[in-house]
This record gives structure tokens, C-alpha cells and sequence, in this order.
């Protein structure tokens, strides 16, 4: 009988995976088979059903978590922007601008991919919009199948692990926690906090590495195997004069790239949380959709987006809060300024709204309706699979399941390296079946407060932003390994019929070394992943 609950956990880890696996919903499935196997724990005395009053508590806080409230927000900026057409023209005119090089494509595929996932952080988006236009035109123009196909399938990952991304808020929000229940048991009882901040400057520099091992790949290929990807006669590549080009390359730039720094550099900056630079980022994915839509008359809307960018400077520069017994003169001014400007802004956004939602796509639906369901379509998603996390999680621990890894991870012989080895196994494993966001819910909880309790170096504990960069590392590459990559099914879909799917698997294995090479290289240099957070936000 003492060893019921043990064989309970297992079977209801082992049947909850079959389930997803076979196609079942994940939300219910989780709670489901959680609910399921507290019914029969109860009834064979091994399980106190009173543990699920819990429940209602969990749920509550997931509704007063104000983090959380960043991830419609970010879906929201994702979304509009993948309406708005910004990935098209990005691609259109880096293509002109690299095109005269041999792998100039290539590079134009990890740019705008690495440019898309600061901006929307949706790799099943990414893909599919990297695929839909570029795929065609680098097989027409001669390009290696295999390298295209692996070249925006490696893109359209960047999304896990390039901020601001929603698995990161995710990961940071639960490491937040786990951080918190390792510094107890180590009797801390006044830790330091670990934010979606911190994760998010952790996460920035292996990003931008591993961007660039993605494009000395492609420097590799078109060096030693000139015929994989050739470069754009320059007679093809533009009719317009070149201060046309760069006046375009300019305009088709500059907004995506400005709403990118205003987000992401206000959360690194201290200036806004992620749900306040989640706010902004979807104010200014509006008003560049607006824009974009119809850039004649559009100026109230640039004014608006400017306006947008004085006030961050203004919240930069001087304290704006009302709320107070002395206000400067100085202060005074430049709540005075930062009140005309908020009129601006709110002009520019009136105007794009009234033009995103007038504006029909080609199946007849205005494109603000169609931006709005899709946004509660996923956030729906992702909140409706945390509640049956929040089940499943109850009851694995009602039944032991934590303290039962807690002795395996710890009984390994060779300590924190085979702990770290075997989890990042499944984690991997896992990957191939279900989503990120039961992976982050359902592992992350049960395994990080372990590991975080662990010695990483001597007298030195695991580093909680370190570990949150190698699991976004590590399921970035469990969704682009064959056979049952999640990207590979995106791309898939939209890839043309004559393009097998050996050939992209093919094409993907090249990046998934490239990815197993940035997780050893973030092994052996933690520093990657610590150093911008320590410089940032000092303790």
C-alpha cells in the first residue's frame, strides 16, 4: 500500500500525456484526468479530497495576477501587426537590400524573423507568415529547398526566446514563484524577487546570439556551397532609384523597429512593467496598422505614435504622478506637456481605430474584428489550460508527486548536472507531444523549486534567469526537431506540394545542432544570460 500513490502519480502522468497526445482538448484533459484520478485516490485512502478546496484560490489568484494581464496584450500586438502587413514589407524590401549577396535572402529570412518575434512572440504566426512569403521566392530563386525550408522554420522559433515573448512572461511568472519556494526551504524567508524583467534581459543576449549562429551558417552554406543560395541579379531586384529604395527600406522599418525599442527597452529600463510596455506595444501596433492601411492622411496618426514616444521620455525624465503634496514647477510643465500630448495620442489612436475597423480583409470581415477574435481566441486558450494546470498540479502533489522527483532528482548520481540533464530530457521529449504552455504550467511548478534549491557551483544556487533561458532554449529546439517539431507542422501546412516533407526535415537539422550548440555554449557560459540582468537591476 505505501507504494499506491507513487504508481497513482505515475499512471496519471502517463494517461494524461496519452490523452494529449491522442488530440483531446488540453484544458479538460488536464483537469479531467486530475479530477478522475482524485475521485479513485480518495476512494483507496490515499488522497484527501478536501486538498481540491484549493482550487477556487488558484483560480483567483490567476485572476488578480497582474502579469498575466500582459499576455492578451501581447497577443494583441502580435496579431495586429501580423494583420497589418509589416512582415511582407519587411521581407519585400530587406530582400532588395541583401538580395545582391549570396545568401542575402537567408539573411533577410533571420532578420525579420528575429524582428517579428520581439514583435509578436506567436511562433505558430511567425512561421506560418514567413513561410506564406518567403518560401515561394527563395525557391524561385534558386535556393537550396532543404535551406529555405530550415532557414524560416530556425526564424520563426526566435519567438520562444527573444522578448518580449509570451512564453518568457509565462516562464517568468512561474519561476517567480518556484524562486520564491526554494529560497524558503533554504530558510531565506526574504528573497530577492524574480521578474518577467529579469527573464526578459536574461533572455536578450543568447537571442541575439543564436541570431547570429543562424546567419554564419548561412554564411558557411553560400561560401562552400555557392549553388544553395545564390545571389539576386541586381538587374531583379528594384525598379525604384536608390533614394527611393532607401526611403522605403526607411518607412517599411523604422516604425517596427521604434515600437520594438519602446516596449522592450521600457520594461529594461525600469520604466514600465510588462504589462504597462504590453499596453504600449499594443497602442503602437494599432497606429501602425492604421497607418499602414492608408498612409494618405495619416498624420494625426504619426503625431499620435510620436506623441507616444514623448511621453515615455517624459515618464523617463520627470515625475508625472499627480498624487502628491509638492509638486515642482518643473514637474508642473512637464505633466502640462505630457497632458497635450496624451490628447495627441489619443487622436491618432481614434483615427486608427476608425480605420482598422472600416478596413475589410478578403473574406469580407472588418479587420479589427477579426484582430479581437483571434486575440480572445488565444488568450482564451492560454488562461482556460492555466486553470486545468492549476487542477492537475493540486492533485499531483496531493498524491506525492513533488516529493517523489524531489528524492529522484536528488538520489542522481552526479547532482545537479544529471538533475538539469534529465529534466531538460523531458522537457524535450515532452515538447515533441504538447504545447508550451502545458510544458510551463505542469513542469516548470514541480521541477524548478528543486533544481533552484541546488548547488549549481560551489556555495553558489542555480541562477532562476539562467534556468528560465535554457527551458526557453530547450523547447525552442523540441519544437524544431523532427519528426514532431511544432514548427515543422506550421510550415508544412503552407509549404508548397512540391516541397516533400523530408526536405524540411533536412533543412531544420543543420539549426537544431545550431540550438544544441547555444544550450552547451549557455552551459559553459552562464554570464550570457546574468550579466545584462545584474547590470541592469543591481541587488
Amino acid at each position: 500500500m505505501s507504494s499506491l500513490p507513487e504508481v497513482l502519480v505515475i499512471l496519471l502522468f502517463v494517461v494524461t500525456v496519452g490523452f494529449l497526445a491522442a488530440g483531446f482538448p488540453v484544458a479538460f484533459t488536464l483537469s479531467g484526468s486530475a479530477l478522475l484520478f482524485a475521485f479513485v485516490s480518495d476512494a483507496l485512502g490515499v488522497f484527501d479530497f478536501s486538498i481540491i478546496s484549493a482550487f477556487p484560490q488558484r483560480i483567483f489568484y490567476t485572476m488578480t495576477n497582474a502579469v498575466l494581464v500582459a499576455v492578451p496584450l501581447f497577443v494583441f500586438m502580435g496579431v495586429t501587426l501580423e494583420r497589418s502587413r509589416v512582415a511582407e514589407e519587411l521581407l519585400d524590401n530587406m530582400g532588395r537590400l541583401f538580395g545582391r549577396l549570396r545568401g542575402g535572402l537567408g539573411y533577410s529570412v533571420f532578420l525579420v524573423g528575429a524582428l517579428l518575434a520581439a514583435s509578436t512572440g506567436i511562433v505558430g504566426a511567425t512561421v506560418v507568415t514567413m513561410g506564406l512569403l518567403s518560401l515561394p521566392t527563395m525557391i524561385r530563386r534558386g535556393y537550396d529547398p532543404a535551406l529555405a525550408c530550415g532557414s524560416i522554420a530556425a526564424s520563426g522559433t526566435l519567438g520562444q526566446i527573444i522578448p518580449p515573448s509570451i512564453v518568457l512572461v509565462l516562464l517568468g511568472d512561474q519561476l517567480g514563484v518556484a524562486f520564491q519556494q526554494a529560497q524558503y526551504k533554504l530558510g531565506n524567508f526574504a528573497p530577492d524577487t524574480v521578474s518577467v524583467n529579469d527573464l526578459f534581459a536574461g533572455a536578450l543576449i543568447p537571442g541575439l546570439v543564436l541570431v547570429g549562429m543562424y546567419a554564419t551558417y548561412q554564411t558557411i552554406m553560400a561560401v562552400f556551397v555557392p549553388s544553395s543560395s545564390p545571389a539576386i541579379p541586381p538587374g531583379e531586384l528594384s525598379d525604384l532609384t536608390p533614394k527611393e529604395f532607401w526611403l522605403k527600406l526607411v518607412n517599411s522599418l523604422l516604425a517596427p523597429v521604434i515600437l520594438i525599442i519602446a516596449v522592450l527597452g521600457s520594461i529594461l529600463g525600469g520604466l514600465a512593467s510588462p504589462t504597462e510596455a504590453a499596453a504600449v506595444g499594443a497602442v503602437g501596433a494599432l497606429m501602425l496598422a492604421g497607418y499602414r492601411l492608408d498612409p494618405r492622411g495619416g498624420q494625426p496618426i504619426v503625431v499620435g505614435g510620436l506623441s507616444l514616444m514623448a511621453v515615455l521620455v517624459l515618464t523617463a525624465l520627470f515625475d508625472l504622478r499627480m498624487q502628491r503634496d509638492v509638486i515642482s514647477g518643473t514637474d508642473w510643465a512637464a505633466i502640462g506637456v505630457a497632458i497635450v500630448l496624451s490628447l495627441a495620442l489619443a487622436a491618432g489612436l481614434f483615427m486608427s481605430l476608425v480605420r482598422v475597423f472600416t478596413h475589410r480583409v478578403d473574406n469580407g470581415n472588418r479587420i479589427l474584428v477579426e484582430i479581437m477574435r483571434e486575440t480572445a481566441k488565444i488568450s482564451s486558450m492560454v488562461f482556460v489550460i492555466l486553470v486545468g494546470a492549476s487542477m492537475f498540479s493540486l492533485v499531483f502533489r496531493g498524491l506525492g508527486g513533488d516529493t517523489m522527483i524531489e528524492d529522484f532528482l536528488l538520489s542522481l548520481p552526479g547532482g545537479v548536472v544529471s538533475a538539469m540533464a534529465v529534466v531538460m530530457g523531458v522537457m524535450f521529449i515532452l515538447g515533441f507531444f504538447i504545447d508550451f504552455l502545458e510544458i510551463i504550467f505542469i513542469v516548470v511548478p514541480i521541477v524548478s523549486p528543486i533544481l533552484l534549491t541546488m548547488e549549481f557551483t560551489p556555495g553558489h544556487a542555480m541562477s532562476p534567469v539562467w534556468l528560465g533561458v535554457m527551458m526557453g532554449l530547450n523547447l525552442q529546439t523540441s519544437f524544431l526537431t523532427p519528426p514532431f517539431g511544432f514548427a515543422l507542422f506550421y510550415l508544412r501546412g503552407v509549404a508548397p506540394p512540391s516541397i516533400s516533407t523530408m526536405t524540411i526535415y533536412k533543412g531544420v537539422i543543420p539549426f537544431v545542432f545550431i540550438q544544441v550548440l547555444m544550450l552547451i555554449v549557455l552551459w559553459v557560459f552562464p554570464e550570457l544570460s546574468t550579466w545584462l540582468p545584474h547590470l541592469l537591476y543591481p541587488r
